[in-house]
């Protein structure tokens, strides 16, 4: 998982290759429930780089991309939205699988 702290840091993952966004933050109960299962679930998808969003740090792309619930995912390639699981509810390991898998 990339955890970028600038918004420079952020930008080439979001504009270049196959990246899947994952919108999260420390207080945030269903955050800290995936999160131990995020490295299985990068390990099923080898050909995306995961980055992780954090909603306080990075507000800005949180509104830009209509994220107001986390945990949330949008797949991106080259900058273009090709999927997104983007609501206030708990999601589980298996529903985030399948949700890569769909898209």
């Amino acid at each position: 998982m990339i955890i970028p702290k600038t918004l420079e840091e952020l930008t080439p993952f979001i504009e270049k290759g196959r990246s899947i966004l994952f919108f999260t933050a420390d207080w945030c109960p269903d955050c800290v429930v995936i999160k131990p299962h995020m490295a299985v679930i990068e390990a099923e998808f080898p050909d995306y780089q995961f980055i992780q969003v954090d909603r306080d740090e990075f507000m800005e792309v949180c509104q830009k991309w209509d994220v107001f619930g986390i945990p949330s995912f949008i797949i991106l390639d080259d900058g273009k939205e090709l999927g997104r699981f983007v609501s206030k509810d708990r999601k589980t390991k298996e529903e985030i699988i399948s949700f890569i898998q769909s898209v």
